[in-house]
């Protein structure tokens, strides 16, 4: 094969493989990786604060979501329901954010302006529609597939030492924006922007760590803020670490704030 016919060839497969990934980011139910479970040390002893005490924790098996829910797959969900799609920023944001750019609503980045209830109610419809039962992950179970499972390497960020090898965070997007989802480096278990790009909703309240070893920790039984995890494309490298977290009330959001989905094993 001449070398013409090969580059062609070549940039075909691309193109097509290309159109396929984009396309099941577009789709529900969103694409999911199985996690296999098992024991982790959960947080973090040298930065302190609230990711220690470090502890064990066990994990049975789940599915994670290869993505971030995209708005592609959010809207299909607003258009099935009549719920709102989230507003577009208004002319005061773009003041506290002078670098960012006109914000638009494309398909293939994460949704994002969503609070923890819209993140459940989008887990409530996918479960209704396909039958089975798709959720928030956990805060162990992010962190856990954040750091690659089994296959962890124990790496800083979702799988890299190098934030740039895998997230969008302040430096790379200079503060314009979102990035469309999958186009960094995937983590050990092919999972993609689990640092940066947006915030995730976890399932748990917000608090203090146990001391105790866990197994398939749901978090305090009450409180008043829900966990969010990974940083996001406004927000500083440190923020975007495996073990860092956050925890703003359920019912605040602004345009850092989205989510992926979990689906426990059967």
């Amino acid at each position: 094969m001449k070398a013409t016919q090969f580059i062609a060839l070549s940039a075909l497969l691309l193109a097509m493989a290309w159109q396929q990934c984009s396309y099941a980011q577009t789709t529900n139910p969103p694409d999911m990786i199985f996690v296999k479970g098992g024991q982790f040390k959960m947080g973090c002893a040298s930065c302190g604060g609230d990711e220690i005490p470090v502890h064990n924790v066990h994990l049975s098996d789940f599915y994670i979501g290869k993505y971030e829910v995209t708005v592609a797959q959010y809207r299909a969900y607003c258009k099935a329901t009549g719920h709102a799609m989230p507003s577009d920023p208004p002319p005061s944001w773009y003041e506290e954010h002078e670098k960012a750019i006109k914000w638009q609503w494309n398909d293939t980045y994460p949704i994002v302006n969503v609070t923890y209830y819209d993140a459940k109610a989008y887990c409530k419809w996918l479960s209704e529609t396909t039958g089975e039962k798709y959720d928030l992950p956990t805060e162990a179970q992010w962190e856990y597939a954040a750091r690659g499972g089994q296959q962890s390497k124990n790496y800083t960020y979702a799988g890299s030492n190098n934030i740039d090898d895998v997230a969008w965070y302040d430096e790379t997007t200079g503060e314009k924006g979102l990035k469309q989802v999958g186009r960094l480096k995937p983590n050990e278990l092919g999972i993609y922007d689990m640092s940066g790009n947006a915030w995730e909703w976890c399932l748990d309240f917000y608090g203090k760590y146990p001391s105790n070893n866990q197994r398939d920790p749901q978090g305090p039984s009450k409180g008043d803020f829900r966990i969010i995890r990974g940083g996001s494309w406004y927000y500083v490298d440190d923020m975007a670490r495996v073990t860092g977290r956050d925890g703003p009330k359920p019912t605040f959001t602004n345009y850092n704030y989205g989510f992926r989905v979990v689906k426990n094993k059967k």
